[in-house]
Parts: C-alpha cells; sequence; structure tokens
C-alpha cells in the first residue's frame, strides 16, 4: 500500500513538473497569450501550426503516459488502459480539431472556446475524470 502511494504521489509530482516546466520544455505562444492581456489584445500571437501542434501532441502524449501510469498503477487493469488510451486518442482529436477550429474561424466571437479546448489538451484533466469513474464502476461490480 506504501509502494502504490509513493508511486502514485511520484507520477503526479511529474504532472506537476510537465506544468512547471512547460515554458521550458514546449512551443506554446498561447501560453504567454493566455497569462498575460488577451482581453485587450489587437491580434492573436505569431506562431507556426506545425511546430504548435508537434509541441501540443508530445505534451498531451506525455500528460497521457503519467495519467495511464496513475490509471494502471490504481487499478491493474488493461482493459481499462485499452479503452483510455482509445478515449485519450478520440479526445485529442476532437481537441485539437476544435481549438485550431476557434483559432482561425471563430475567435471573433471570444476566446472562451479557444482557451477551454485548449486547456483540456495542455493539463491533464481527463485522468481527473477518468479515475472517480473507474472507482465507481469498480465499487459498483
Amino acid at each position: 500500500m506504501i509502494k502504490k502511494a509513493i508511486t502514485i504521489s511520484t507520477l503526479v509530482l511529474l504532472l506537476v513538473l510537465v506544468r512547471v516546466f512547460q515554458y521550458d520544455i514546449f512551443y506554446d505562444p498561447f501560453l504567454y497569450y493566455f497569462k498575460g492581456d488577451y482581453l485587450t489584445a489587437e491580434a492573436l500571437p505569431e506562431f507556426s501550426w506545425l511546430k504548435m501542434t508537434l509541441s501540443l501532441l508530445l505534451r498531451y502524449t506525455i500528460n497521457t503516459s503519467i495519467s495511464l501510469a496513475i490509471i494502471y498503477v490504481l487499478f491493474k487493469d488493461l482493459g481499462l488502459i485499452k479503452f483510455s488510451i482509445i478515449l485519450y486518442i478520440i479526445m485529442f482529436v476532437v481537441l485539437i480539431t476544435l481549438y485550431y477550429y476557434y483559432i482561425n474561424v471563430n475567435f471573433e466571437n471570444g476566446y472562451l472556446g479557444a482557451f477551454y479546448a485548449r486547456r483540456f489538451i495542455i493539463q491533464p484533466l481527463l485522468v481527473f475524470l477518468l479515475v472517480p469513474a473507474f472507482f465507481y464502476q469498480n465499487k459498483k461490480q
């Protein structure tokens, strides 16, 4: 039990470190944009679509890998891991599509769509939804 707690703590610490070093590791001009005065900015920051997409994919993959490790340590169920992998892939495709739609087409109607789609891409929020759902499912069985 202590070994499991230490492992989970270490994995959560890794998620925190990804966040702490995000400015050093990832290319994302929107980190600065949404942290700054984006409400009064006249234009979106200049960025490379390819570079930003690859950087978002890298960050999402790192967060997903750590999140899957957390799920595995907690449940030791490869079926849950397979389900989670499929869900993470679908979520990335949907979220990156929405993000680029909001940046490209619909940004003039407000920044919130882009902000929240990006938030789900760069933060490991899905693990905070899956873990309680899996605990509930296990309790129910």
